[in-house]
């Protein structure tokens, strides 16, 4: 079978086609024949030593993917040959609250990713997707929907009549836009494009503030509440945006920091401006398998399609990864196998 793997280094010139034999599943595992995957801005920090400097070598990236099973290990019975299922991105975080043992089991790094032919995963990290989506659009679900489901249902508990501010037009910023308004909230979305801004109310936002214009987007969110502030922000910003998610905040809002593509810390922390607004910062990382189920249902129900942004063949897949690395796109990215 045909896989990626970093090797040799850090970096995209890293990313290298290797041939291995396809793996046979042991107790409680199945073998998954990949349809597709799909990409999150983590994977770029992996690959591009961010996270683990000390990686071991070759490891194949990437952990959001949908697939086949096509063959079962012994005593593996959860799920049937043929049937299409998603990998959780924290193998071992079933459900409750997340343990330090959990982060030793996340795909893409440390485990073994999806970025091959076929892999072989436990059937207690699979669950199985909805069947309205194309194999591209479930396989976008895994980081991007459950970290957005997360945010805005499990810990934000948003309810109709919110206002919530969601950062960027990613997957996870869009994800967060869909949830939001299935709740009934009223969604601002920021960007830096006018066209991506259009695109973001086409698909449910009140409103867009392009943050390249006005620079003082929390004065914005301000104003369109008149002046109570929001009920809850997803921050994928980290460094630059934080402070503004907080002058933005309402009294006893919640900002999920979700993201740090502005950077990983915050000089000069507005402490006073936190307190009087008693904010609550929640970290959200990804979520667990019955979050992932959760989520899967209402997405069922509601007959909901991720945004999807462009798709490569598996043959393509650095050149998708320069295409994320980029990062002009809308929605997400995915590898057709």
């Amino acid at each position: 079978m045909k896989a990626y793997v970093i090797q040799g280094g850090f970096g995209l010139d890293h990313i290298v086609e290797v041939d291995r034999q396809i793996p046979t599943p042991a107790r409680g595992e199945v073998l998954i024949r990949m349809k597709a995957v799909s990409l999150n801005s983590r994977d770029i920090g992996v690959i591009n030593g961010f996270y683990n400097p000390e990686l071991k070598e070759p490891l194949v990236p990437l952990s959001d993917g949908v697939g086949e099973i096509v063959s079962l290990g012994e005593q593996a019975g959860k799920f049937r040959i043929g049937e299409r299922v998603s990998a959780i991105f924290t193998q071992n975080w079933k459900s409750g609250e997340a343990t330090p043992e959990n982060w030793v089991s996340s795909l893409g790094s440390p485990l073994e990713g999806l970025l091959a032919e076929y892999v072989v995963l436990p059937e207690e990290g699979l669950v199985r997707v909805p069947q309205h989506l194309t194999d591209i659009e479930a396989a976008t679900l895994p980081c991007a929907g459950v970290t957005a489901w997360h945010a805005i249902v499990e810990e934000g508990k948003v309810k109709a009549g919110d206002t919530v501010v969601v950062q960027g037009t990613g997957g996870v910023s869009l994800f967060a836009l869909q949830f939001a308004k299935l709740q009934g909230a009223q969604v601002i979305v920021t960007s830096s494009s006018d066209d991506k801004l259009a695109r973001a109310k086409a698909l449910g936002a009140d409103h867009g503030i392009n943050y390249k214009r006005k620079l003082e987007w929390d004065k914005a969110v301000l104003e369109y509440t008149q002046g109570r502030g929001a009920d809850h922000i997803v921050d994928l910003g980290g460094g630059e945006t934080l402070n503004r998610s907080i002058s933005a905040l309402k009294v006893g809002g919640q900002i999920s920091i979700v993201g740090i593509l502005s950077g990983a810390s915050v000089e000069g922390l507005a402490i006073v401006p936190a307190i009087l607004r008693r904010a609550r910062l929640q970290a959200i990382n990804v979520g667990s398998r019955a979050m992932f189920e959760n989520m899967n249902v209402a997405i069922e129900h509601h007959r909901l399609r991720p945004i999807v942004d462009k798709e490569f063949p598996f043959s393509q897949a650095v050149e998708a990864l320069r295409h994320l690395a980029e990062g002009s796109y809308f929605g997400k990215i995915s590898i057709v196998f």
